[in-house]
């Protein structure tokens, strides 16, 4: 019966009330409807509206009739206590979904109860204020700008043997890869296993098995009734045998899986993604599995990473799709003029588009040496135009392929799973665009963009800065120790603070953002508003808590043999356990010192703190770990 069902209702069904109706008398099963709206958090809403509320009136749904309370909503300075009211206006652009409880079926049709989750606008004060408009308006400016310079400046389009005169639209294309750990329920990691079997690659691209392999499996085929026309699924290189239970079936499952799926324009990427999230989760819970989309669920091991896929292409008069990155000859050129300008323009104003690609404590604990995870703002495009780039510790890589032009697109690395997509991609394509009108405003060509891209540290650029390498095709942590990578391709960021305050540190490269009013200086405001409280938050209330648990569970060993050595050792973890957490008349620990920097809202301090923190507390259980070995 399930054929019966619809999964999801495309654009040009979304618009008209006389066909939505009829779509939805003609599926009793959906019996809510949610207004899909992504805050600066990056989170989506979700009520339960019945859909007899919706039928009586369609109109005042799609028009922004509907209202909450904004203290529901991440919009801190926007939606305020005393102005807290915003309006969800339904987006008639893209696919609405339809979310099933499988669990609870319809007593009549025994079909699932279904909820039509319709993608949509936030608006406080009569302006759209959420993630997703900040990404449209993205886009409009794109087409809009980008068809006028076209006309202006031709030279670069007439090269790359495109009549401007031809063009009809342009598009933004875009994917995500999605990483994630699953496990069974309730069972802890056994790091030291995960960690050697990390290092021999033995899970990495094996065959899945039980609960593990019908989840993945019926994920991909719900993905492709969605129409997000996934491309494959596999093991990833995290992860541990699983064994067999009394039952036969399998227990301690530990391992890392992807799942990728075709591209689309930008807004639809990001609703894409945020779906086969939702349904990922859902369809392993029903397998009796926990899947996590943390970036950095687990201490030595590799962290989830969302690479992000973006591209530039155009739509022509007799309907043909033209990659604006593919130059006229892919034997002859890496990029075109404008594919090397997007590429200039990611990496010139990184800072600026970090602030809303990592802005978390557990998206910094994956962005560290040694796990194929970025940490500088460097770019590898292929040792020559036969060899396509491999180099996985760079932040940005060119995906190419002589024999298909549209293939040309940039992957992105530091995004994560619980990166808000939209405002990534936002701030990406407002970059990208910053190169591009450099490039057609002044009429650069390939092979001298080329050269500035590979120009060494101390080398003038005509658009990228003179202190800055920018392209690496040797591996990062191999090739170059921390201080030759700082001084290469500049320091990276370390903590929440540290990022957020690139964008005032930076302010050329923030006002590439502001550009064509996609962002404001009071959406930015309130964003790095909400990103700091959640930091602090995290920090006080989550991380503070966890360390004091360790600390605690770090007693001495009354069993065994010990010598002096061993008692030396312990005495040293003993005046480290009371340096991180215990104050005395003459001295505040340093967990008191970070939670009163916290209430003062101290950030270079709070920053400072949590650095020390960290590298103690890893100290810490490193010489634990090491006086455990020497007892028996």
């Amino acid at each position: 019966m399930l054929e019966e069902l619809i999964y999801f209702i495309p654009p040009e069904h979304c618009c008209t009330p006389a066909e939505l109706r009829k779509i939805l008398l003609s599926h009793p099963e959906i019996k809510f409807v949610s207004m899909v709206g992504v805050d600066l958090g990056g989170n989506d809403t979700d009520e339960k509206i019945p859909i007899s509320i919706f039928l009586k009136d369609i109109d005042k749904f799609l028009k922004g009739g509907i209202q909450t309370d904004g203290s529901s909503v991440v919009l801190p300075g926007i939606a305020t206590l005393n102005d807290g009211k915003v309006d969800f206006e339904a987006d008639t652009r893209v696919n609405w979904f339809v979310d099933y409880n499988y669990e609870h079926l319809d007593p009549k049709t025994q079909l699932p109860i279904g909820t039509l989750r319709i993608p949509s606008f936030i608006i406080h004060s009569g302006q759209r204020v959420c993630s997703r408009s900040i990404l449209l308006r993205t886009m409009e400016r794109i087409r809009g700008e980008l068809l006028e310079l076209f006309t202006m400046y031709p030279e670069t389009l007439k090269e790359m043997g495109i009549n401007p005169d031809e063009i009809t639209d342009v598009v933004t294309t875009s994917a995500t890869e999605l990483e994630f750990w699953v496990k069974t329920p309730n069972e802890k990691a056994v790091i030291e296993q995960l960690t050697v079997s990390q290092v021999l690659q033995e899970q990495y691209w094996k065959r899945t098995k039980g609960a593990v392999r019908t989840a993945l499996e019926y994920s991909l085929l719900l993905l492709e009734e969605y129409g997000l026309e996934p491309e494959m699924g596999h093991k990833e290189v995290g992860g541990i045998k699983a064994q067999i239970g009394e039952d036969g079936g399998l227990t301690h499952v530990m391992e890392q899986l992807e799942i990728d799926w075709k591209y689309a324009n930008a807004l639809q990427a990001a609703d894409n993604e945020l779906l086969a999230r939702i349904l990922i989760k859902e369809a392993f819970r029903r397998h009796g599995l926990e899947v996590t989309f943390m970036a950095k669920p687990m201490e030595k091991v590799a962290g989830n990473g969302e690479h992000t896929h973006v591209g530039l292409a155009i739509k022509l008069k007799d309907g043909a799709l033209r990659n604006l990155f593919s130059p006229a000859d892919l034997k002859q050129s890496f990029l075109s003029p404008i594919g090397w300008g997007a590429l200039m323009g990611i990496l010139k104003n990184y800072e600026a588009i970090g602030a809303f690609i990592t802005a978390s404590n557990d998206a910094f604990n994956r962005l560290k040496p040694g796990f194929e995870a970025p940490v500088c703002i460097v770019a590898s495009i292929g040792h020559d135009l036969h060899t396509p780039s491999r180099n996985r510790t760079v932040l940005l890589g060119l995906i190419r392929d002589v024999n298909n032009p549209l293939a040309t697109r940039f992957e992105v690395r530091s995004p994560h799973p619980h990166t808000n997509t939209y405002l990534a991609l936002a701030s990406i394509y407002q970059g990208m665009m910053d190169g591009i009108i450099h490039v057609l405003k002044n009429g650069r060509k390939s092979k001298d963009l080329e050269r500035e891209f590979s120009k060494r540290v101390g080398e003038p650029g005509e658009y990228l800065e003179q202190d800055r390498a920018y392209r690496s095709e040797k591996d990062v942590f191999e090739a170059y120790n921390q201080e030759e990578r700082d001084r290469l391709f500049g320091k990276p960021p370390a903590t929440v603070w540290e990022v957020l305050e690139n964008l005032e540190k930076n302010q050329k490269k923030t006002t590439v953002l502001l550009e064509g009013e996609v962002f404001t200086e009071r959406i930015i405001k309130s964003y790095s508003l909400a990103m700091l409280n959640q930091w602090m938050t995290e920090l006080r209330d989550r991380i503070l808590p966890e360390n004091m648990e360790v600390i605690r569970s770090l007693t001495p060993e009354v069993f065994g043999v010990h010598s002096s050595f061993d008692e030396q050792r312990w005495s040293y973890i003993h005046e480290l356990r009371c340096r991180l957490m215990k104050d005395r008349s003459d001295y505040k620990s340093l967990f008191s010192k970070l939670r009163q920097a916290i209430e003062k809202r101290e950030y270079n301090e709070i920053s400072r703190l949590q650095l020390v923190i960290e590298t103690e507390m890893k100290e810490l259980k490193h010489l634990y770990s090491e006086y455990k070995k020497n007892l028996f």
